[in-house]
């Protein structure tokens, strides 16, 4: 067999980083250039030595290390090289290609994860972040599954009415006095006070009508990795032609049994789409009543109304009153000449804050970047 065309390597580790990114991981620019410049003393070529150093530079606390494992056995294929498996294994070469060098030689001695180079797997992977949904083979939606698994959401902060120990901030009088006292009344620096932060609510409203058979598997896989993946509250509804509470059928920890679940729990799958009924029962319900309120409201749906879209209208003025953010997104967006013309779609988009794609692992890491307030579309 032929050998495989070479990777360029600092795409493929940018790619994972995003990746990191997507699952929770803060391993901003920083600490990529570290990673490139340990496997550049390193052997950049060798699986072990890639999982290694890249658990060493883009991890910051004890929590990563779970997500950097995770994203690592679906980025590069196969088990992180932690585990004892990988351990017990010989060394996998990565073929990786710098720009400036050849790739590296092919050596017998040394296995490869079923003949294919894992830097391969990571290339394409890289690819499968701008994919369609609806366009994608079943292997590739197999690998699809093993990156939105480890995909974590945080929810945009806000400030609360509780108050912690801070740096800076406000003067905290009983602090101050009593660390005076410990001291014996000596003058002692001022501690001060800060109201706390707290992630906000988000409520996922997704859209599971027949128009949008082709993306419900992936964004319902979306759902359980937001209302796992975070310490965020996180509320999801199916909509079609029946509005379903489905976060606890989400609250199973593996995806698999959550969207068996999820299918069980829910009659409507690939019918038609009411949603300024299905959006007016949700207020009424429980918008109203204080989950909207202040949360941050995504509507993954194609925006197909079946029925007359003036009161699909309304009930998007009166989320919006409610919501601290409303966010659409919308997978036929990044579809060459799409235009919102559709009834349902050109009423409710007046009241969207911020009107993104959803039809990719890439649009998705953007969604989630504009739920947390890091973008705002």
């Amino acid at each position: 067999m032929s050998a495989p065309e070479a990777v360029d390597a600092p795409a493929v580790l940018v790619g994972f980083a995003r990746a990191l990114r997507a699952a929770g991981v803060d391993a901003g620019p920083d600490r990529v250039q570290a990673l490139i410049g340990a496997l550049d003393v390193l052997r950049p070529g060798v699986r072990s030595d890639v999982y290694w150093s890249g658990r060493l530079t883009l991890c910051g606390s004890r929590d990563d290390l779970e997500r950097y494992d995770r994203v690592f056995a679906a980025y590069f294929g196969g088990a992180g090289a932690g585990s004892r498996a990988v351990r017990a294994a010989p060394a996998t070469r990565l073929r990786v290609a710098l720009r400036d060098a050849g790739p590296a030689p092919r050596t017998g001695g040394e296995g490869e994860r079923d003949g294919v180079p894992a830097a391969v797997l990571a290339g394409s992977a890289e690819v499968l972040r701008h994919r369609d949904f609806a366009g994608l083979t079943e292997a590739e939606r197999g690998q699809l599954r093993r990156l939105l698994a480890a995909f974590a959401l945080r929810g945009e902060p806000r400030r609360t009415a509780r108050l912690r120990p801070a740096r800076r901030g406000t003067v905290d009088p009983r602090r101050t006095v009593r660390e005076m006292l410990r001291w014996g009344g000596e003058p002692a620096p001022p501690l001060h006070r800060a109201r706390a932060e707290r992630p906000r609510r988000v409520v996922l409203l997704v859209d599971v009508s027949g128009s949008m058979a082709a993306y419900a598997d992936a964004l319902l896989r979306f759902a359980h990795a937001a209302a796992h993946g975070g310490r965020v509250r996180t509320e999801v509804f199916t909509i079609s032609t029946r509005l379903t509470r489905v976060t606890r059928e989400l609250a199973h920890r593996d995806p698999d049994t959550a969207l068996a679940a999820v299918s069980a729990a829910v009659p409507d799958w690939r019918g038609g789409t009411r949603l300024g009924e299905l959006l007016r029962d949700f207020l009424d319900r429980w918008g109203q009543r204080g989950m909207a309120r202040g949360a941050v409201v995504v509507v993954l749906s194609d925006g197909w109304e079946r029925g007359d879209p003036e009161p699909l209208a309304a009930q998007m003025r009166r989320l919006h009153r409610l919501a601290h953010r409303v966010i659409w997104a919308n997978p036929r967006k990044a579809r060459p000449g799409y235009a919102p013309v559709a009834a349902g779609m050109a009423a409710a988009l007046p009241s969207v804050d911020a009107f993104v794609e959803g039809h990719s692992l890439a649009a998705l890491e953007r969604l989630a970047a504009v739920v947390r307030g890091a973008d705002d579309a």
